[in-house]
């Protein structure tokens, strides 16, 4: 219906910068670091068409220096969230009855923003908020980002182009409307895109937002809005609020047109939100759409033909590229005894190798943490390591938070396939290996699939492709992503549809088509050219 009358830019990932010594890149994201880290933003609730400053403030301080403050958010009562969702009604009509191409182009522009005059302010927004060092922000805030909003437009155009079909007689089209009533996008601190991209998906299909950005990533989600107002993004679409969880969402979910969660974060608090929804569910308007990623403790799997070196690179990228802080990160690996002291000595070779300190220093691989808490919780698991008979800390085990959250990169031995951290969400630098007998392959398989709760992402490294078909079809329910001689993180927008099923969310797919459809309330429209004018069929006789 659409293809051939507007010619919709053919979607292409974007191509990573490398910033190596005496680039132009590296020279720009490290004048905007500089400048960042000393200007003291002060970042307020975004209502329709109001920047309201409360008064009531946080200070934003980086993971790798918390001592310093970069600026300040304001903190929404209970009015505040009840003026955000009228505003996004408010807004619905006309941001809903735009053309289709119009809204496209906004979102076109803001990709446009990122990979030019702004690439260097987010990526730098995102090495100081976030503590992610050069690369792992170019591939997120820049690249990811970039990458959902031009594949984003060619998913809307591809949905709207979907018709039923029609004979002389009768026309049949399907109206893809946005849903009655408001989104509401809860992200979380560990990537930049997805932030952007739980708004932006939901907007892009003509839906209203109320956005909550997590406490920990508040210095780029600002960044995120002056970007969106620079490309022409309408007041009131998407609204931005930040404050105590509990009551912003307990004052969304108590609203008759509320219609739609799309979230990332953790477990139980999605799992908390969809107990909430379900005893609201007779004061709604419609049946809310609930969309959620939720985390994982993902697998990497060596086979005894697997290539040592590649193994080793898959499992250590995988484990400790941005602190373990991905909901994808490899948390449990298992590896056949044949090969284990080959990879135990190039395992600990490449992490004693690994430099740690602020993201302003490129030579560093590791930074810190997100906060506190973060960091507590993963020194308590490294210390209980230190204790129990059935573990042992083979590499790392050391932390210290005096100047930022800093936890080094630990590898826990475990003679124990149950122990707590092959189950738990750890969240951090910590990977835990199992070490099995080469002729198990087959019952360790079935040991994966049974361990965890989670069903996010896993990786296989074998040359034997019985082993992999076999693996391949033994874990199919233990990983939404699984990555063949690959790390199990790393995604990439229009090439691997990132979700996991169990506790790791709904699994509708974000960088593919099948995440917007959950975004639109289809209408099936019938007409007909020559009505009957005689109810009588030919069975009937005259």
């Amino acid at each position: 219906m659409l293809k051939g009358f507007f010619n919709v830019p053919k979607a292409v990932n974007e191509p990573v910068k490398n910033y190596a010594p005496n680039s132009p890149e590296k020279a720009a994201v490290l004048a905007a670091y500089k400048k960042m880290w000393n200007e003291k933003i002060d970042v307020p609730l975004y209502i329709g068409n109001e920047e309201i400053r409360t008064g009531n403030t946080k200070n934003i301080t980086p993971p790798h220096d918390h001592k310093h403050i970069v600026g300040t958010y304001h903190l929404a009562e209970k009015s505040h969230i009840e003026k955000a969702i009228s505003n996004a009604l408010a807004s619905k009509t006309v941001w809903a009855n735009m053309a289709w191409e119009q809204r496209a182009a906004i979102f076109l522009k803001t990709a446009e923003l990122i990979a030019g005059p702004y690439r260097a302010r987010i990526n730098a927004a995102t090495m100081i908020g976030q503590s992610k060092n050069i690369h792992q922000a170019e591939i997120d805030a820049s690249c990811e980002l970039i990458d959902f909003l031009r594949f984003n437009v060619e998913f809307m155009t591809q949905i709207y182009a979907d018709q039923p079909y029609s004979d002389s007689s009768v026309w049949n089209r399907l109206e893809y409307r946005p849903l009655e009533g408001f989104v509401y996008a809860i992200t979380p601190f560990n990537f930049t895109a997805i932030a952007a991209n739980l708004p932006a998906s939901a907007a892009m299909m003509g839906n209203v937002v109320v956005w909550k950005p997590s406490d920990s990533q508040v210095f780029s989600a600002k960044i995120i809005m002056d970007i969106f107002k620079e490309a022409g993004l309408p007041e009131g679409v998407i609204n931005v609020v930040f404050g105590d969880a509990l009551m912003v969402t307990e004052t969304v979910l108590a609203s008759r047109d509320f219609a739609g969660l799309h979230f990332t974060g953790s477990t139980h608090v999605f799992k908390d939100l969809w107990a909430k929804i379900g005893a609201n569910i007779h004061n709604y308007k419609t049946y809310p759409r609930i969309v959620g990623e939720t985390g994982g403790k993902d697998f990497v799997m060596v086979h005894p033909s697997a290539n040592v070196k590649q193994a080793v690179t898959g499992i250590v990228r995988g484990a400790f590229e941005f602190q373990g802080q991905k909901c994808s990160a490899a948390s449990r690996a298992y590896i056949p005894q044949s090969l284990w002291p080959n990879i135990k000595e190039q395992i600990t070779t490449d992490i004693q190798s690994m430099k740690m300190g602020s993201p302003e220093d490129f030579n560093n691989f590791i930074t810190a943490v997100i906060h506190e808490g973060s960091f507590d919780k993963l020194a308590s698991y490294i210390e209980q390591a230190k204790k129990d008979t059935d573990a042992e800390i083979i590499i790392g085990g050391n932390y210290d938070k005096s100047v930022g959250y800093f936890v080094e990169p630990t590898v826990i031995l475990t003679t124990n396939p149950k122990y707590v951290t092959m189950k738990t969400e750890l969240f951090g630098p910590v990977l835990t290996i199992y070490i099995y007998e080469d002729a198990k392959w087959s019952e360790t398989l079935e040991l994966i699939d049974q361990t965890s709760n989670y069903a996010l992402t896993g990786a296989i490294f074998s040359r034997d492709r019985y082993a992999i078909e076999e693996a391949t079809v033994k874990l199919q329910n233990a990983a939404g992503n699984l990555y063949i001689n690959d790390k199990c993180t790393g995604a990439v927008v229009g090439q691997q549809p990132f979700g996991g099923a169990r506790a790791s969310g709904t699994n509708d797919k974000a960088g593919s088509m099948q995440n917007l459809l959950r975004w639109v309330s289809p209408r099936t429209i019938k007409e007909v050219f020559v009505s009957p004018e005689n109810y009588r069929y030919p069975f009937l006789g005259e």
